[in-house]
């Protein structure tokens, strides 16, 4: 009887791993999709009025202008002229909405180029946030490099990476692993700390404080 409630157990938990991502997939890709619908219905309702084709269909359409357009303006801006009127639009409109910059720099932050972008070019380090003489270390990304050898690292919070503290820290509590990609580490923080093991599964003596 034991051996048959484990079984019915082991396989319900098992099919809720396979279909919950599945099902997590497709809600929120439903509300992005209806929210996007929602957010271009100015721009549906005219198409709809002179236009016998579904209402999915204009939107789908709709949609598809929109990528068009942004790819468009990206390649604008990606043109010396296009750079100086992006600059030009973005100094008016930081005068005309304060919050604008904010805004921006966030959505940057996450998905900009390399550049601008401390997800994509920041360095992965554990550091010792009681000092070098207690033992315990967390998980950071190495945001900034100050002149005098400090770091500026930003510990991200599991489950959610997008938040988290910022600290500044002597070199001397700080140690790099240059070879682990802010992606890998970030699998670790949204699952708790799981795989960890792996992850820093390398000899300590190779990773300089000082680097």
């Amino acid at each position: 009887m034991n051996k048959l409630n484990n079984f019915i157990k082991k396989s319900i938990i098992g099919g809720l791993l396979v279909i919950s991502p599945i099902v997590i997939l497709y809600f929120a890709f439903r509300w992005a999709f209806y929210t996007l619908t929602d957010l271009i219905q100015p721009l549906v309702t005219p198409i709809a009025q002179h236009s016998s084709a579904p209402e999915f269909v204009i939107d789908i359409f709709v949609i598809i202008m929109i990528l068009v357009s942004c790819f468009l303006v990206g390649s604008i801006v990606a043109t010396s002229a296009g750079r100086w009127l992006h600059s030009r639009f973005d100094n008016t409109l930081a005068k005309m909405a304060p919050g604008y910059n904010l805004i921006r720099d966030i959505i940057h932050q996450f998905f900009g180029d390399k550049s601008n972008s401390p997800f994509k070019t920041g360095e992965i380090a554990r550091v010792q946030l009681f000092g070098s003489d207690i033992a315990t270390d967390v998980t950071a990304i190495v945001t900034s490099r100050h002149n005098n050898g400090w770091f500026t690292v930003f510990i991200p919070t599991g489950p959610n990476p997008t938040s988290g503290m910022i600290y500044h820290l002597p070199p001397e509590q700080v140690r790099l692993y240059p070879e682990i990609k802010v992606d890998e580490a970030l699998k670790t923080i949204i699952s708790c700390g799981a795989g960890s093991n792996i992850l820093f599964n390398t000899d300590s003596e190779t990773h300089n404080n000082s680097q």
